[in-house]
């Protein structure tokens, strides 16, 4: 973690606050370090939400006491990325590639401790067809072990949704501690991405992986109804910027983080351009005369009306170099680390400039923010002059 404090939270800022985590395997160590910095901070989330490994860590971050919560989401993380530990870190290319390969190999032939593991051959033979190819057994007793799901259902102290796709109707669903008790199915729902994971039964029905529709739980959070003004820290673990490949494994990967960023941007634009619409017919009606708003034209309008003001907080994972198409089920040890010590990194960064506590104009409804990405193109035009006055 690095030697920034983050910045205080204003006794005067009254938003509520939720914490967003998309779905994205190994990646989701960057979302623990996120976590990690926020827990210092004075914005600890009321509600919490996630899709498949982000449904894991809202869980653990959920089902625990704000005091456990970065040391079992640390626990978790190691026992998952144990078979490496002793993996030498830090290498220079070529030598890291071929460990990070060498990594997504050892976890599709062998599966994760505690996580997720590959049928036998004996299995196929005598057991067969399966739906999958590993089992996730593994994950349900972790869950049981590392989560108090007691704490979940009664706790008012913190909201939990996570998303699922039902197999039989292809329709996303949410399960949402405020409706519905949550069990560890839940969460294993949403993280059993079809076809390395089972389908999960829950009541009768069978569900996989939520971002098989949508991999962020954003527009859930910002859409669920009575709003209430809001700051949200969306956490993503693929970036939608990116270079342009140049091999064919960068294709790949580059073709991942398009395709599971995508609607993230979708949710965060159609979302912006509704809530404005919101707040537009409020300074309407404002507007109108007494006999208008009294028509019953004029209270349908005003019931799609809405006063709440959001602020998005977006913090990415953004890797310094390619890390291939197999990065999402990469779990060796030493880039967990990395992910986790950047995403505590960004967190801190961006908590001490927090952009949402400038004065907003009245008329914006929704505010758009990443301030890491502000840093990152700031230097570039700074690096772009050095270049101009060497020339």
């Amino acid at each position: 973690m690095n030697n920034l404090k983050p910045a205080d939270r204003p006794r005067c800022y009254d938003k509520q606050i939720a914490l967003v985590l998309q779905g994205g395997g190994a990646l989701g160590s960057y979302q623990a370090g996120v976590y990690e910095s926020l827990a210092d901070s004075g914005y600890l989330p009321d509600w919490i939400a996630g899709t498949s490994i982000g449904a894991i860590n809202a869980a653990i971050i959920a089902g625990n006491a704000p005091k456990d919560r970065v040391a079992q989401l640390r626990k978790f993380w190691q026992e998952i990325t144990s078979p490496t530990v002793l993996w030498p870190t830090r290498l220079s290319q070529p030598w890291a590639s071929w460990q990070r390969t060498a990594s997504a190999l050892s976890s599709a032939l062998f599966g994760q401790p505690d996580f997720f593991t590959p049928y036998s051959f004996n299995d196929w033979i005598q057991k067969g067809p399966h739906l999958s190819y590993y089992r996730t057994s593994a994950l349900k007793s972790t869950l049981e072990r590392l989560v108090d799901f007691e704490r979940i259902n009664k706790s008012k102290e913190m909201r939990f949704s996570v998303g699922a796709v039902n197999l039989r109707t292809g329709r996303l669903v949410y399960f949402d501690s405020a409706e519905i008790t949550i069990r560890p199915e839940h969460v294993m729902a949403s993280g059993a991405l079809p076809p390395a994971f089972p389908p999960i039964e829950i009541e009768n029905e069978h569900y996989w992986d939520g971002g098989l529709v949508s991999n962020t739980p954003l527009q859930y959070v910002l859409d669920y109804y009575p709003r209430r003004s809001r700051l949200t820290f969306q956490v993503d673990v693929f970036p939608g910027h990116g270079q342009i490949p140049t091999n064919l494994d960068e294709v790949y990967e580059r073709e991942k983080d398009i395709r599971y960023s995508s609607r993230t941007r979708v949710s965060t634009d159609e979302f912006q351009q509704r809530h404005e619409v919101r707040h537009a017919i409020n300074e309407l009606e404002k507007l109108l005369p007494p006999e208008v708003t009294a028509t019953d034209q004029a209270k349908r309008l005003h019931a799609f009306g809405c006063v709440t003001e959001m602020d998005i907080v977006q913090l990415i994972y953004r890797p310094l170099e390619p890390q291939g198409a197999s990065k999402d089920f990469e779990f060796s040890r030493g880039t967990m680390n990395e992910r986790w010590q950047q995403g505590s990194s960004d967190a801190s960064t961006t908590l001490c400039a927090s952009p949402w506590l400038a004065p907003k104009p009245r008329e914006i409804g929704v505010r758009v923010f990443d301030v890491i990405h502000d840093i990152l193109v700031e230097r570039l035009r700074a690096n772009d002059e050095k270049l101009r006055e060497v020339e």
